[in-house]
C-alpha cells in the first residue's frame, strides 16, 4: 500500500474547543486532495461547510460529544439538526454514566432511537474504551452490535488515553460480523495507523494524519 493510500481509512478531524473556519476549510482542501474517508467537524460547523463545499467532502459530525451524557433528546436534537444541515456520518458518545450504573438497557435504547433518527447515515459509537472495564467493553461490543449502528469507535481523543490494539483485538472477539470498527485518539505515527487497519480497523479517526503521512519516510 501507498502511504498516501493509508488516508482513504482517515476521518480527517479537528474538533478542539479553539477551531476556526479557517481551520476546518484548511482540513476539507486536505481532505478532497488526499482523500480521506471524511472530514470530522463540531455540529456548529457542519451547515457552514455544507454550503461551501457540498458533496466534495463526506462530512461527519460529532453528537454528546466528548463526555456522553447529555440527554438523550438532547442527543437526538442534534442528530436532527446536523442532518437537516447536511451531515453523512455522525459519531456518538455513549453515556458511560449508564454503563457505570450498569442500565445497559437505556444505553442500547439510546444507540437504537438515534440510528433510526439518522436512518441510512453512518452511525459510529465512540465508547471511550479508557474509562471501561474488560467485562464494560465486552458489553458494549454485544449492545452496539444489537443496536443497529455501523461502528464501535474506541475514544473520543479527549479522554485519558487512545486507541490501543489490545481493544481491537477485543472487539473483534465480541463484535457481531455486521459492525465495523474505528480507532481514534493517541494515533501518533504512520506506523500506528497501518498496524490498526492491518488489525481490522475500517476507519481511523485523526488530526494529524495528513501531516504523519507527509513527513513520514
Amino acid at each position: 500500500m501507498d502511504k498516501f493510500e493509508v488516508l482513504h481509512y482517515v476521518d480527517h478531524t479537528q474538533l478542539k474547543a479553539i477551531t476556526t473556519l479557517q481551520n476546518i476549510r484548511v482540513l476539507c482542501e486536505e481532505s478532497i486532495k488526499y482523500k480521506t474517508a471524511s472530514v470530522c467537524i463540531p455540529p456548529s460547523y457542519v451547515k457552514r461547510i455544507y454550503d461551501c463545499y457540498g458533496a466534495k467532502v463526506n462530512i461527519c459530525t460529532v453528537i454528546g460529544f466528548p463526555l456522553g451524557y447529555s440527554t438523550t433528546e438532547a442527543k437526538v436534537e442534534e442528530c436532527r439538526v446536523a442532518l437537516s444541515e447536511g451531515a453523512n456520518e455522525f459519531d456518538m458518545v455513549i453515556n458511560i454514566t449508564d454503563v457505570k450504573n450498569g442500565n445497559y438497557d437505556k444505553v442500547e435504547n439510546e444507540i437504537s432511537l438515534i440510528k433510526r433518527t439518522i436512518g441510512k447515515k453512518i452511525l459510529k459509537v465512540i465508547i471511550e474504551t479508557c474509562y471501561l472495564t474488560e467485562e464494560e467493553k465486552i458489553s458494549m461490543c454485544k449492545i452496539v452490535t444489537n443496536s443497529g449502528a455501523d461502528f464501535i469507535k474506541t475514544s473520543t481523543g479527549f479522554g485519558s488515553k487512545g486507541a490501543t490494539l489490545e481493544d481491537i483485538r477485543l472487539f473483534k472477539k465480541h463484535l457481531g460480523s455486521n459492525i465495523k470498527i474505528k480507532a481514534a485518539g493517541g494515533i501518533r505515527s504512520l506506523e500506528d495507523i497501518e498496524s490498526f487497519i492491518s488489525e481490522g480497523c475500517s476507519r481511523i479517526g485523526s488530526s494529524s494524519a495528513v501531516e504523519l503521512v507527509k513527513s513520514a519516510k
